[in-house]
């Protein structure tokens, strides 16, 4: 009986016969090339299947992962292990110009991947409570006593010490950064405070502490900082998943002529508070300068800086614009307004004869003011006299010339540089007035539009002072909205709009702003973001540690997520060895008839043996 045989050339011979019972003989070419390609077709079928199963299922671990991360970052309200040995700390202290405050955080132990960052996050004490404290005064009180520095802030260090397992003080780095109080002070005694803090607290404590580690920080950096801390909540230093539509181009610092990469849109921050305002926001595109001049204030407004563990990666590079604005805030806006409506009536009067202001009878009328409430401003003895008319439009006209803008290109408040801000395909946040103004009296805070917040502001300000009273004693507004928020209410709606449309020159139908108190209900301090800054070069430890280990595994280490494509490249050289033999054997057997023999590759099954001219 017939049947077919093949045989692997390699040194241990292979061989499998199939009989051919009922298969005519006119068929055996054909059946050879069906099995052939059957073979072919399995094995590319079979690959095709591997390659797309290991991508859809490590793809959707890895998109499982982050959104475990991001998960975390948003209903993070469980206590901190503090039993986890690959847990690390940090702790950042926040001396400010009324108080400190301590800052205590934590993370998992890195992923080994380069391009990620540290997954930072606050620490939580048993009763999932943050780990955070704060003391006054404000430390620029110690200027003329620095040796009593250390001692001031002892109460804050012996907190965290409490909080953070012992066993991990002397790798926990400790960094004591001073805002805007220590900034007016002089040098001597800036100086003076930091080098009490430097010899006093490695003594008493084990926390990493080194000279670098404490510092008075510019409002510059602050803002930075600010930046960072939002966008690490939001989640926008993660990398771009194929469905994510926020991204942006990106032309990277030092190689503006390189082709620009793709990236996720980050966040700007817009931040008024009593004194000042804030603008915070990347620049992705090479900015263009209109005098040598300007480009020469930019520099000081312009950050560049790399969040990630290795210098020469440029995924993490970015480029932020932080500009602070002195005396445009809230209440100092308030304060500016009121010097002017004093000096011009007092001057009037005096020209005129008038005597506006100076009775309850012939008050001066503030557009500014909600309609018929009164109030008085006092400078040098002096009183003048207020009531208000409540008239949303006129006030916005009458504060325009306090944002100080000039003809020139690319100019914000007082004149100062702006790059442009591709509005069509940005975001911004705004906090602290920003949300007040939106939310404690109007009840609109998050989504802003234009539209809708002049309509609610013009009602508010054309209503009674005493309709208003009535509505707060009912607990109509915000429970935190006092008598002074709605009394100046309008005065700061009419500022925040003018800074935001005005000032900042973003379109009345720009949509992509957020007022905002907290981000997925956490309170994000510009700490956070100085203690990813300051700890980016830490995943190295980890990455090398995991090197390594990597170095020394065996195959139960091997990682499909990784090396896949290896796995499928080393799949298509077996099969094209297997294609390549199975070629050779048809070329075998083609020899076999010229050669004036049987098919080389039929054998007669139970008769003697024979000569056969073709053999393999």
């Amino acid at each position: 009986m017939g049947r077919i045989g093949l045989s692997c050339l390699l040194p241990a011979s292979w061989h499998f016969s199939i009989s051919p019972v009922g298969c005519p003989r006119i068929l055996n070419t054909n059946l050879r090339q069906i099995v052939i390609i059957s073979v072919l077709a399995a094995a590319v079928s079979l690959l095709y299947f591997s390659v797309v199963i290991i991508r859809n299922k490590y793809g959707r671990l890895s998109r499982d992962r982050k959104f475990q991360r991001y998960l975390a970052r948003v209903t993070d309200i469980e206590a901190t292990d503090t039993n986890n040995p690959n847990v690390n700390y940090g702790i950042v202290v926040d001396c400010g110009s009324s108080g400190s405050r301590i800052f205590v955080y934590c993370w998992p132990r890195h992923n080994g991947n380069p391009h990620d960052l540290l997954d930072i996050r606050q620490m939580r004490d048993k009763n999932r409570k943050p780990v955070v404290m704060k003391i006054k005064p404000g430390i620029s009180e110690f200027a003329t006593s620095p040796e009593k520095v250390s001692d001031y802030i002892s109460p804050l260090l012996n907190f965290a010490a409490e909080h953070v397992p012992r066993a991990k003080h002397k790798e926990t780095p400790l960094y004591i950064l001073c805002t805007a109080g220590m900034r007016i002070l002089p040098e001597s005694q800036q100086k003076a405070i930091l080098e009490d803090l430097l010899t006093d607290i490695p003594v008493h404590f084990d926390f990493l502490f080194s000279d670098s580690h404490a510092e008075v920080i510019s409002g510059k950096q602050e803002g930075v900082y600010a930046w960072i801390g939002i966008n690490f909540v939001l989640g926008r230093f993660e990398h771009i998943e194929d469905d994510d539509e926020a991204v942006v181009e990106v032309n990277l610092p030092g190689s503006e002529s390189s082709k620009a990469i793709l990236r996720k849109r980050t966040a700007g921050i817009l931040d008024m508070g009593g004194v000042s305002t804030q603008i915070a926001y990347e620049v992705p595109k090479t900015v263009s300068f209109a005098s040598s001049q300007q480009e020469e204030v930019a520099k000081n407004l312009l950050a560049e800086f790399n969040l990630g563990c290795d210098v020469h990666q440029t995924e993490h590079v970015y480029r932020v614009y932080v500009a602070t604005f002195l005396g445009f805030g809230g209440n100092a806006a308030r304060q500016r307004y009121e010097d002017r409506i004093f000096a011009s009536t007092v001057q009037k009067n005096r020209l005129l004869g008038k005597q506006t202001g100076l009775t309850p009878d012939t008050p001066y009328l503030d557009p500014c003011l909600p309609l018929d409430i009164k109030d008085e401003i006092q400078q040098n003895g002096q009183t003048l006299f207020l009531r208000g008319t409540g008239d949303f439009d006129l006030c916005r006209e009458t504060i325009q010339p306090f944002m100080n803008k000039t003809n020139e290109t690319q100019t914000s408040l007082n004149g100062v540089y702006q790059p442009p801000i591709h509005f069509q395909n940005s975001e911004f946040y705004g906090f602290s007035e920003f949300y007040y103004c939106t939310e404690d009296v109007l009840r609109m805070g998050g989504d802003y539009s234009a539209a809708a917040f002049t309509r609610a502001a013009k009602d508010y300000c054309a209503t009674k002072w005493s309709v208003l009273r009535e509505r707060f004693d009912r607990g109509l507004y915000a429970s935190h909205a006092d008598l002074h928020r709605l009394k100046y209410q309008c005065f700061k709606s009419a500022w925040m709009f003018e800074v935001f449309h005005r000032g900042f020159s973003f379109p009345i139908n720009y949509r992509s702003l957020k007022t905002a108190l907290q981000v997925y209900d956490k309170e994000v301090q510009w700490t956070l973001g100085a203690i990813l800054y300051r700890t980016r070069f830490l995943p190295l430890r980890d990455i090398q540690q995991e090197t390594f280990r990597a170095s020394h595994a065996h195959w139960r280490g091997f990682s499909f997520v990784y090396n896949h494509y290896l796995f499928s490249g080393c799949f298509l050289v077996v099969l094209l060895a297997i294609l390549l033999y199975l070629l050779r054997l048809r070329r075998i057997h083609r020899r076999g008839p010229r050669s004036g023999t049987t098919t080389t590759l039929w054998l007669e099954e139970g008769l003697p043996s024979q000569k056969i001219a073709g053999t393999l």
